[in-house]
């Protein structure tokens, strides 16, 4: 009851970011000692382009949860929900930060033919995006680059990013499967309730009927809504952030895989074996022996 009382005083994080007088973005980069690293689901208006720069950590974004191992380069799209990328002793340098908002050049800037690949590309980010290969080491240096730059130094290299981010094939969308935040905030802070009471009690039963009442609706119209939102069913939404919390375990902690079945949440090793086979592709033997071979 009391960690239901903590999510209920937590509001929703609406992050307003303002650029600095003289500019029309922001341009930041945290070391893994930064406090600047948010640990809630949280949500802004701008375009946010990030670099994490070597290292592990969990993507958590819109409906989509996943774990990376070797620093990551994520763009998300305007007011989708997304969490804190970096964690401490995952082996993270730094994190690289650009926002802005669409418009930032002008309500049309975007809309002339020179600027169609960006265009499409943000269109994309509207359900987040993850860049690998050579895009994402080659994009993330240059994001690092900028740090030296000046403001207008900076601007061209934001458009030359996204020109070629557009162009990149080395991408995967993370809510393939569709994730539509509806227009008003009160959606937009109801989901952030969800999600961020999912991320702080996952370990435990998570009854649909404590869900709707914390936010105000009946278990049916609760079930509607989340699927409409996320295009998965709430119960599957939890099981894949557990399944993510097990990849991190068997990837990162000397635990045995009973042990982690039960730290992730499962109370039944079996139904966790194939829960993880099924959404993994292996099962969590296989996955810790590949990531060790991997590793040597």
């Amino acid at each position: 009851m009391d960690s239901m009382m903590e999510v209920k005083k937590q509001k929703p994080t609406f992050e307003a970011i303002e650029p600095n007088f003289g500019n029309s973005f922001t341009y930041n980069k945290y070391d893994e000692s930064s406090s600047k690293n948010h640990t809630i689901w949280h949500y802004h208006p701008e375009i946010e382009l990030v670099y994490v720069n070597s290292g592990a950590g969990k993507r958590q974004i819109g409906s989509h949860v996943s774990y990376f191992r070797d620093g990551d380069l994520i763009l998300i799209g305007s007011n989708l929900p997304h969490c804190g990328f970096m964690e401490k002793n995952t082996g993270n340098k730094s994190q690289t930060v650009i926002h802005m908002k669409k418009n930032f050049l002008g309500n049309d800037f975007f809309g002339i033919p020179e600027m169609a690949k960006i265009q499409k590309l943000l269109d994309i980010a509207k359900s987040g995006i993850a860049f690998t290969g050579k895009t994402k080491t080659k994009i993330g240096e240059k994001m690092e680059v900028m740090e030296y730059q000046s403001d207008f130094q900076r601007l061209l290299s934001i458009l030359n990013i996204l020109n070629e981010l557009g162009a990149s094939d080395d991408y995967t969308v993370l809510n393939a499967e569709g994730f539509t935040m509806q227009s008003e905030v009160k959606d937009n802070d109801r989901i952030n309730i969800v999600f961020n009471h999912v991320k702080n009690n996952f370990k435990d039963d998570i009854s649909l009927d404590e869900m709707a009442d914390m936010v105000s609706m009946t278990v049916p119209s609760f079930c509607r809504y989340f699927k409409k939102i996320t295009n998965k069913t709430f119960t599957q939404f939890v099981n894949e952030y557990r399944l993510v919390h097990a990849s991190k375990l068997l990837a990162e902690q000397p635990m045995s895989i009973t042990e982690v079945c039960y730290e992730s949440g499962f109370n039944n090793f079996s139904h966790f074996n194939k829960s993880f086979k099924a959404f993994t592709g292996q099962n969590p033997s296989e996955y810790r022996n590949q990531l060790k071979k991997v590793l040597q």
